[in-house]
Formats: structure tokens, sequence, C-alpha cells
């Protein structure tokens, strides 16, 4: 960690960095991690091991700061670049991690280990594409476990079928139990893959088809607004309303239908929100609704926000019991967060967001002087909102699809059920690991 009197004489001198250098003297740490992240990669990293050891100083991380403090003193060593790039990772910032160790795996002459340390780190920013290029670039070192799987993995990620596949088929059993589980997973990502691309295109706007590669998930509806702006059925900041929640639930009947589902009850789990859209579901499934039991099989779980479960009470425990699904028990959020995905992937979801209100929650008004203000919350019996819910308009949700008030194509009822019909065969299957990743669709990504 820096002395004061280091902290005085030892400055970048990149001027992105010294802004980075005045918001840290300022005590604006997330302030400095921004304007090291807008430098890009052109300062040196010495530098920018300055700028991160002392936010990391700040922030109590001493491994990373230590790190940082050997990066800053030794810039060519290929172990000072490897650890920086490492602790990085494991702080939470692969973005700051990806400069040191590529040129950590340069300096090394291609170690294993720097390479995975690599594709980590790619990984977790999303950048799919440049990990299976940094995979087949060594391609003639990699062994089948992990490296090979993981080539594997990234390439379905970034969208190349082809490559995965090819890959796929020459990778050997796992000796060690450990990745057991993983090779089937993926045998189920390519399965899920062949039956998506018989129900549609698997190209780079085909957010549906992919979120269903990627984790078994099928998505009721698409956002009809911003594909221009590069959001591609997703929504970023969301007010709900009682018509997309009805027309979520109405998509989840018609998959459970062309599926061959045939749940005998309505498991409500313990948030109000949860329990609100649950009693809306028993209504519009015709099931008999009851408080959620782990382990209960033919059963429709409903959580309105996994996210919010998770803040609920007792809520980590209840999604460590979603992960592995009972016979016939079927996972449904109607509200998912693409930019941080829940930490149990369901198998239906209404619709994608950044960030999203409750219809009953604390939504944005227009107050006195056409100002926007935040409205209180609807406090009313959970029963009674269900009931504004089942006898909400879904058609009202659709506005804005195709050539409407939105710019995103059509998202009809048929087409729906031909998805669910297609992936019928490989649907409900396995765990329901957490996907991290976006994808190959783009998404723009709002602060």
């Amino acid at each position: 960690m820096f002395s004061r009197r280091n902290r005085r004489t030892r400055r970048p001198s990149s001027p992105a960095l010294l802004a980075a250098w005045e918001a840290l003297d300022a005590g604006d740490v997330p302030g400095a991690l921004r304007q090291v992240r807008a430098a890009g990669e052109g300062p040196p990293l010495a530098e920018v091991a300055l700028v991160v050891g002392r936010a990391a100083g700040e922030a109590g991380f001493t491994d990373l700061a230590d790190a940082s403090a050997a990066l800053a003193a030794a810039p060519e060593d290929a172990r000072a670049l490897y650890d920086f790039g490492y602790a990085c990772v494991e702080r939470g910032v692969p973005d700051l991690a990806i400069p040191a160790l590529r040129e950590a795996l340069r300096r090394s002459g291609g170690a294993l280990p720097v390479l995975r340390e690599l594709v980590s780190a790619y990984e977790d920013e999303g950048r799919h594409r440049e990990a299976v290029a940094e995979l087949v670039r060594h391609e003639d070192r990699l062994a089948d476990w992990p490296d090979r799987y993981l080539l594997v993995f990234n390439a379905v990620l970034a969208g190349d079928l082809e490559l995965a596949r090819r890959r796929h088929a020459l990778l050997s059993d796992p000796e060690d139990a450990r990745w057991r589980p993983a090779r089937e997973r993926q045998n189920r990502m390519l399965a899920r893959a062949a039956d998506a691309g018989r129900a549609g295109p698997l190209d780079a706007a085909d957010l549906r088809g992919w979120q269903y590669v990627m984790g078994g998930t099928v998505l009721g509806t698409l956002s009809p607004y911003g594909f221009d702006a590069g959001m591609n059925g997703r929504y970023a900041w969301l007010q709900d309303s009682p018509d997309l929640c009805l027309r979520g639930l109405l998509r989840l009947r018609t998959l459970l239908s062309a599926t061959g589902a045939r749940p005998r009850s309505v498991s409500l789990l313990p948030d109000r929100d949860s329990r609100i859209l649950g009693l809306a579901a028993a209504e519009v499934l015709d099931l008999p609704a009851e408080p959620f039991a782990p382990g209960r099989a033919d059963t429709v779980v409903v959580a309105y926000d996994l996210d919010g479960l998770a803040a609920h009470d007792g809520g980590p425990e209840l999604i460590g019991e979603l992960f592995d699904r009972a016979p016939g028990q079927v996972l449904h959020a109607h509200a998912c967060c693409w930019t941080d995905p829940p930490a149990v992937t369901p198998d239906s979801a209404a619709l994608l967001h950044q960030s999203v209100v409750a219809p009953w929650g604390e939504q944005l008004r227009a107050g006195a002087g056409g100002r926007l203000e935040r409205g209180p919350a609807d406090d009313r019996p959970e029963a009674e909102i269900a009931a504004e819910i089942t006898g909400a308009d879904p058609a009202a949700a659709e506005d804005g699809e195709g050539d409407g008030n939105g710019d995103g194509p059509a998202d009809g009822d048929a087409g729906f059920t031909a998805f669910a019909t297609a992936v019928a065969g490989t649907w409900l299957r396995g765990d329901r690991a957490r996907v991290r990743s976006a994808g190959p669709v783009p998404g723009s990504r709002f602060a």
C-alpha cells in the first residue's frame, strides 16, 4: 500500500489517469475507476497499477493493492502482470485485468494458467469472441479439460455453433469427476441449440432463441422498444403494468400447453411481489395456489423478480432450493435482469430488463407543475391487486410492436407457440445454473 508521501510524489502522467488520481484525492473511488476505464488500454500498465493500487488501498483490498504495487515497480515482469490480473478478476474488475493478462501471456510464452485466467476475464466481460480467438491461437497445446471445454463454451456464447459442435465432438470424456456435470451441461446446451435452430434463425437478433440455448429459459415476450438503440427485445428501465403481467402469464399458459406440461398447482413464494403475481397465475392457469414447499412436484413456482426474492428474509435459502428442480416443477419469473442475471435461471421468463418497478411499486408520475415524482406503493390486499392483473388487457401491452409505437419486429402468439412446440423435447432438463452472459445478441446497457 502506498504511503502518503508516495501518493504525493508518484503520480501518473496520462491526463485520463490524472483525472482518476484527482478523484481519489476527493475520496471518490468509484469515480476514479470510471476514469481508468474511460482511458481504455492506452495508458502504461505501470501507471494504471498506480491508480488501481491506491483505489484498492482506499477500499481495503490488500491483495489488489499489493499486486498493483508489484506491477508498478516491475511492469515487464510476467509474474507481476499475472498477479495483478488475477487480483483484478477476484475483486470484480475483470476489464482492468485483461490488458495485464494479455501481456503476461505474451511474456510467459503462452503459459496455460495465464491463458485460463485471461479467458476467465473475457468471460466475465462477455467478450466471448476474444476468448475463442485466444484459445484457438494456442489450440495445439490445450488440454481437453478445461481448455477445449472452455473453447466450446465460449464459441456457443459467441454465436459460433459450427465451431462449437466441431470441437465438442472431439472432446474426450473427463477423467476427473468434477468436470462431468460441466460435460452434461454442455451436451444439453447444444441439444437446445438444435431445437432452437429449428424454431428460428439463431442469429444476432434472435433473443428468444439464444436465451433458450444458454440456460433453457423460454422468453415469453420481446420488448418492442429500442431495437434501433441496440436493445434487441430487452427492456432498459421499465415501469411495469398489469397488462404486461397478464401478457406474460398468458404466454406461460401457452408454453405449458405447447410442451405438454401438466402442473397441478401454483406455488406461492413468500415475497409480496411474487405472491401477487402467483395469485394471478393461479387464476389464469385455473390451478389451486399453495405456499411454496421444497421438492413439490408438478407445480409452477411463480416469482415476480428472483432478485426480489433473494432480498427477502430466507430468500437465499429459497434460491438454493430452486436450483435443482423437482419432477414436473416449472420456475416462472416475470422480470429477469439481463445485465446482472439472477442466481438461479428460470425455466420461463416473461421479459428481460435492466431495471424494473412493479405495477404496485413506487412508480414515477407527473406531479405538480409537470415534475416527475415517485408515488406511493400500492398497499391494497394482494388478492385485490392480483384481480386487477387478471382483469387487465394483454393487447395493451403489445402497443408498439412491429409498425406501432416501437421499432421491433412482431411477437405474435403463433410464432411463440411454434417456438414452444419446437423446444418441448429439451425444455425442463438439468439444473438451473446461473447464466452470467448476455450471449451473442448485443444489448445496450444504461447506467
